[in-house]
């Protein structure tokens, strides 16, 4: 890599059509092979923590169904391990989830991965309501760096921030299942664009399309599968095209999963000041109330209390196909103890709050799905968008990202989709413009617009 230009040139498309630029794309797609293992890794890690602590061992314990205390040692475990990494390791345990998916700021250094990624792994695989995405654009980035400085020390700053967006590429494609969605969410979530954009977008959709080979390749040889963690298409009845109805229930349904989303990240920045005020011990008891949620739901409806726990994106299959059997009350219950416990993760723990958002807005839209003059269908597509944006106020990636999971219905939905994901994005703005958050102010733009994720 002692051909690697020390600074981009004015002119972007020069430095595309130099050596030197070669040597770059070669070297992002070795990142894109190194960051995908170590996704694949961290997945898998999680997964089978998930499952080993929650399914498997209360079975060689003998107990022949999950005690309705099982989950609380586990998350008080969780609110032990993530208050040492926050307090005790650099890097702070990774960025605060109630703020989305964060940009500005310095982009995660090699060093703070270890307590991001035990914060991470204590978080989303003991139960707290979080997804991995926010923890891989870490892991990516960082390794990118760690990478780059290892093969040239005097690395300027530019160039590794170039290299952790290329790793940042390749571990968020890992989770989609799509270089292009990954593409899109960093791209979005950066604010990359202008002349400068090809030069950033190369490398990382070259190391994201390698990478998704290895990680594909690395759970064929051994066996082992992320599949409950890769985004895939729900099994929607089909829709044709929407109506004028369709229309007047998706503005109305999109604000008010706006503000209903927005009341969420406020009690979960309103959580973590009083968190922050002793974290070894309120900590715990954050994770002992979100604990106490998945049971009060378990009592309240005899569903398992794990429905409240966990990000829910391997629960989305059991989700729509029980739908139609369930109640109202349980419907609305599911959203409010799980709306409740996704707050107070959002505030406190580490992960992402992609895959929360899209359950919930799933959940709601089975609700919805029982208004007069909607179906199923669209009241789904329509609130998973809704939700989602609100949260992480990315209308692109949310409307890529809702279009992928509602495929399988028909391009029907997809207006719908599109109208919902734009009010709730100017409903969202609206109501923090009003009492913005803590997490919203703005930052200074990252190093060639990489996420800062701690």
């Amino acid at each position: 890599m002692s051909d690697a230009p020390a600074a981009l040139p004015t002119d972007p498309r020069e430095l595309i059509r130099t050596r030197q630029y070669r040597v770059l794309l070669v070297f992002a797609a070795i990142v894109g092979v190194l960051v995908s293992l170590a996704s694949w890794g961290f997945l898998e890690l999680v997964y089978y923590l998930q499952h080993g602590v929650y399914k498997d061992l209360p079975r060689e314990l003998g107990y022949s169904t999950v005690p309705q205390w099982w989950p609380l040692p586990w998350l008080a475990l969780a609110g032990l391990l993530t208050a040492f990494a926050i307090k005790r390791l650099p890097g702070g345990g990774g960025h605060v989830p109630a703020d989305g998916l964060k940009t500005g700021g310095p982009p995660v250094q090699p060093v703070d991965l270890p307590g991001v990624m035990l914060a991470a792994i204590a978080s989303i695989g003991l139960g707290l309501v979080l997804g991995p995405e926010a923890p891989l654009i870490a892991l990516g980035m960082g390794l990118g760096i760690f990478a780059i400085r290892e093969v040239r020390k005097d690395a300027p700053d530019q160039l590794a921030a170039l290299m952790g967006a290329a790793g940042a590429f390749a571990a968020v494609s890992s989770l989609f299942g799509s270089p292009v969605v990954g593409a899109v969410i960093i791209i979005e979530a950066t604010g990359l664009g202008g002349a400068t954009l090809p030069v950033i977008l190369l490398p990382g959709l070259l190391a994201a399309g390698v990478g998704s080979l290895v990680f594909i390749g690395a759970g064929s040889l051994t066996g082992l599968s992320t599949a409950a963690y890769a985004l895939s298409p729900l099994a929607l009845p089909s829709f044709a095209q929407p109506g004028w109805g369709d229309f007047g229930w998706t503005i109305a349904l999109s604000i008010a999963a706006a503000a209903v989303t927005f009341a969420i990240i406020q009690l979960a920045h309103v959580a973590k000041d009083v968190v922050s005020r002793n974290y070894w011990v309120l900590m715990v008891l954050a994770a002992l109330l979100v604990g106490g949620l998945a049971i009060a739901f378990n009592e309240t409806t005899g569903k398992p209390a794990t429905s409240v726990l966990f990000s829910g994106q391997d629960a989305f299959g059991e989700l729509l196909k029980d739908g139609p059997t369930l109640s109202v009350s349980t419907l609305g219950l599911l959203l409010l103890f799980k709306g409740l416990a996704w707050s107070i993760s959002l505030g406190n723990f580490r992960g992402g709050p992609t895959f929360p958002a899209l359950f919930l807005g799933a959940v709601a839209g089975l609700m919805a799905g029982h208004l007069p003059g909607l179906s199923e269908t669209p009241g789904v597509a329509v609130l998973m968008g809704a939700a989602s944006v609100a949260v992480l106020k990315l209308p692109l990636s949310c409307t890529i990202i809702t279009l992928v999971l509602t495929s399988k219905a028909g391009m029907g939905v997809s207006p719908l989709i599109v109208v919902g994901v734009v009010v709730s994005y100017l409903a969202i703005e609206s109501l923090s413009a009003l009492r913005p958050a803590a997490g919203d102010a703005a930052a200074e733009p990252a190093a060639a617009g990489a996420p800062a994720t701690s």
